[in-house]
């Protein structure tokens, strides 16, 4: 499209085409939803009145392993992107590097980490390398989505937050130059705090500010558009809090706005963030990321999204789906495999005299290892106190002999062990890497320095990589290796049920009131982490993950269990408290 004029920001307005255009945003991450529901999402978003689809782009998910990228599938952004084009929706992308998000290291690949000197989020060399690697990828596939070449895509965002981090000036320039470098033409925008303006902020770039700061847009940029980038529609919770919910007020919906989050969808799998913030540790974000949205963690009309239809019913177009759920039988386990059985499962363990951090372990291609449990074994030559000198992260089950004996984590650092010579094992689980703040280049997963046992530091050790990847898992479900649960159960187990549907399957939610905490796999795919402290005591099964026939479902569990999988149709996200 040659002579088009894009969005521009010249004056006190957003213009495109020339014309006065005001920003109706909301967020709708495309790797947080089943790409089966991704135009019932956008769809009825656009139905609420709003123009602009915003999405952050998850690295650690597109580049797995350092030089291998996935943009397939549920990755699929160039065909998300698309989408929202063909339904009439504007896009402002946002692709990082760094993205917080409540997810895991604010979306950077762990395997960073497996430099000692990595200093993630400045212009060091192990850093920018990687950075340039992964947007040669990527923004070769978004550049012909820009506006200026027919695509939706009208602005794009210049990494995220910086402000509130803000090691090294010459950061920021350096990604707003990747990004124009390869082609991106679109309007620059940036995203912080009032704090961070200053240091977040790009040469010619617009700042885009949360909603706590929204009444000072004005004064900091007064010859400029006014865009909340962040107007938050609620709040995320993490494990052993409450569920936050949040009431917007109308007045800020006068401006140019981005509705953070307008569905929240799931953190599926292990990729759950962790706040860290005015915290002694850090607390793990929870599977769900409902947050209060106007469409719910499945994709429900709530009364939220009713009143903004209400206030944006200018802008509105009809579109009202509503997906089905059903509440299934219970499905009884029928078979159980422990932890111990499982591990000829795993890859090869690895013998180390110190212990080694998850992100050091020489698996997954030597990237390490990115997220669930590692299991490190040792010999002990008497009883005494186990003491983890804050080296364990970020929990421990410590077992003697196979035999559970207690959990270590940064509260309970020490642990009285029974007398004997035996061996000594800790499943030492990654609740999560932390997402936001100062703390990124600390986040290595696993044992991570010297832990003591009678003042003594432990040598000698057996490592276990239980990431509990597909490959894994598709290995342990088709072995012939389970047992029936009539015999005697160890913990911790994995436990396997058989699900049969005979008619087109709907989404559903899953109960586990007896169970501790653990994770769900359905037909192999990972559902996330439950734990029985909550708030959140279900886990969102998307429909199109089941299918007729025979559905395998796979649980693996920590402590307890009474033998059976409960569904309901109505999410529980526990008591809730009002975001401050």
């Amino acid at each position: 499209m040659t002579g088009v004029e894009g969005l521009r920001a010249n004056s006190s307005w957003f213009t495109l085409e020339k014309k006065p255009f005001r920003i109706l945003g909301g967020s709708i991450h495309y790797f947080r939803v089943p790409s089966a529901y991704w135009e019932d999402r956008l769809m009825k978003m656009k139905a609420c009145g709003l123009n602009t689809l915003t999405t952050y782009v998850p690295w650690n998910l597109h580049e797995p392993q350092q030089g291998v990228f996935d943009f397939k599938n549920q990755l699929d952004l160039e065909a998300y992107l698309r989408l929202a084009g063909r339904l009439g929706l504007w896009v402002i992308l946002r692709p990082g590097p760094y993205i917080c998000a409540e997810w895991d290291l604010g979306g950077l690949p762990s395997w960073l980490l497996r430099d000692p000197n990595m200093r993630l989020r400045t212009t060091y060399s192990g850093f920018t390398d990687a950075v340039n690697s992964f947007f040669d990828q990527l923004i070769t596939k978004v550049a012909p989505l820009q506006y200026s070449k027919g695509g939706p895509i009208i602005a794009v965002q210049v990494e995220n937050e910086y402000g509130s981090y803000a090691k090294d000036e010459a950061y920021m320039p350096f990604i707003k130059e990747a990004l124009l470098s390869r082609g991106i033409t679109e309007l620059l925008l940036t995203s912080d705090n009032k704090a961070g303006l200053k240091a977040g902020g790009v040469k010619g770039g617009i700042v885009g500010m949360d909603n706590t700061h929204a009444h000072s847009i004005t004064s900091e940029m007064p010859f400029k558009p006014q865009m909340v980038m962040e107007y938050w529609s609620g709040w995320f919770d993490v494990w052993g809090g409450r569920h936050h919910i949040y009431s917007p007020e109308g007045e800020t919906y006068l401006l140019s706005i981005n509705f953070y989050m307008f569905h929240g969808g799931t953190n599926f799998g292990f990729m759950n963030g962790a706040l860290a913030v005015d915290l002694p540790a850090p607390k793990p974000m929870i599977t769900s990321y409902d947050y209060d949205a106007p469409l719910s963690e499945a994709g429900d009309y709530t009364t939220k999204y009713h009143l903004l239809r209400n206030f944006f019913s200018q802008y509105q177009s009809k579109c009202f789906f509503v997906v089905k759920r059903r509440a299934y039988q219970p499905v009884i386990i029928e078979q159980r495999l422990s932890l111990w059985e499982a591990l000829p499962f795993t890859d090869k363990p690895y013998k180390s005299e110190r212990p080694v951090n998850m992100e050091n372990l020489p698996v997954n291609n030597d990237n390490g290892q990115l997220y669930g449990y590692t299991l490190y074994e040792t010999t002990i030559s008497s009883g005494g106190v186990l003491n983890s000198k804050n080296n364990i992260r970020d929990r421990a089950l410590v077992f003697v002999d196979k035999e559970y004996v207690g959990f270590i984590n940064d509260e309970a650092q020490k642990l009285v062990i029974p007398n004997e010579e035996r061996s000594l094992s800790l499943l030492v689980e990654n609740c999560g890497r932390v997402n936001y703040g100062k703390t990124l280049n600390n986040q290595r997963k696993g044992i991570v320095g010297d832990i003591e046992f009678n003042e003594l530091p432990l040598r000698g050790f057996i490592i276990h990589s239980l990431d509990m990847n597909p490959g894994f898992i598709n290995r342990l479900e088709g072995s012939g290796s389970w047992i029936s649960m009539r015999q005697q159960t160890s913990f911790p187990a994995f436990f396997k049920g058989r699900m049969y549907l005979n008619r087109n399957p709907k989404d559903t939610f899953i109960r586990l009131p007896v169970w501790k905490k653990g994770v769900v796999f359905i037909n192999g795919q990972n559902l996330g982490r439950y734990w029985s402290i909550g708030p959140q005591q279900t886990l969102y099964v998307p429909g199109p993950w089941l299918k007729i026939g025979e559905n395998q479902i796979m649980v693996f569990e920590e402590r307890e269990t009474d033998g059976k999988i409960e569904f309901t149709t109505t999410p529980e996200y526990g008591m809730t408290v009002d975001v401050q």
